[in-house]
């Protein structure tokens, strides 16, 4: 069995007096493909937000790669090795789809200790993630001008500027259509064939249960399931949590 990658210890969160997480242990293994399922407000991006920083934690720990990185800025996680997508791409509009990713790698993808990474190396890294993401070809084109679809793909160009280990891919097919779905699953496949672990939020069940090797469900900030997705699934309350069966 691989080694774990992420340990999440008994984490909680409060807003006030309301409880966004409680007591939650989750893990992901080098090269696992892992989704995270619950409704909405279950806590799934609070837990995200824990994990990569943006949120602080009160109660556990999360270790990645053996280190507690839960005192740890965002910029500090990113260059260990964790990385993320947003539900809603934002790229820098006026700037090409390949100056977006360049960017990325000034400033996500330097390597621990150092401000950035020569500029030379951008220019060819940036090459290589464009085309393993199927965007070479509009590498010279205004972001602005994209489709949905080359914006989600731009959104994870962007992400794995940082040579991630972990990518967290949050909502990456909402507003797809169904051949568009395949090709993010495709490519998510491919980078996780490359030794990229993955955790994927998603609503689009199809997309879940042909990702993920393992599914995770959280509901009112408690995990409720966690094991394969067959089984998970077919759990009579996660039937009623999420999918209101």
């Amino acid at each position: 069995m691989a080694e774990i990658l992420l340990s999440v210890v008994g984490v909680g969160k409060r807003f006030g007096g309301f409880t966004a997480l409680e007591g939650i242990d989750f893990q992901v293994r080098r090269g696992e493909r892992v989704g995270l399922l619950g409704p909405n407000g279950s806590g799934k991006s609070t837990l995200v937000n824990c994990v990569t920083g943006t949120l602080r934690n009160e109660a556990g720990e999360i270790i990645f790669r053996d280190e507690r990185i839960d005192r740890l800025t965002t910029h500090q996680r990113i260059r260990r090795g964790i990385a993320r997508t947003f539900q809603i791409p934002r790229p820098f509009a006026s700037m090409t789809v390949r100056e977006n990713v360049e960017i990325a790698l000034l400033y996500a993808g330097a390597p621990a200790g150092n401000e950035r990474v020569p500029h030379g190396a951008t220019e060819d890294d940036a090459h290589h993630i464009l085309e393993e993401v199927g965007l070479q070809a509009k590498a010279d084109e205004r972001s602005g001008s994209l489709t949905q679809v080359d914006l989600r793909k731009l959104e994870l160009a962007r992400a794995m500027a940082a040579h991630p280990q972990l990518l967290i891919a949050d909502e990456a097919m909402a507003g797809l259509s169904m051949g568009e779905v395949d090709e993010i699953l495709a490519l998510l496949m491919r980078l996780n064939q490359a030794g990229v672990s993955i955790v994927m939020i998603e609503h689009i069940m199809y997309a879940v249960m042909k990702f993920s090797e393992r599914i995770a469900v959280l509901v009112a900030g408690r995990k409720i399931a966690d094991g394969d997705p067959q089984s998970v699934i077919a759990d009579p309350e996660v039937q009623r949590a999420y999918l209101g069966e």
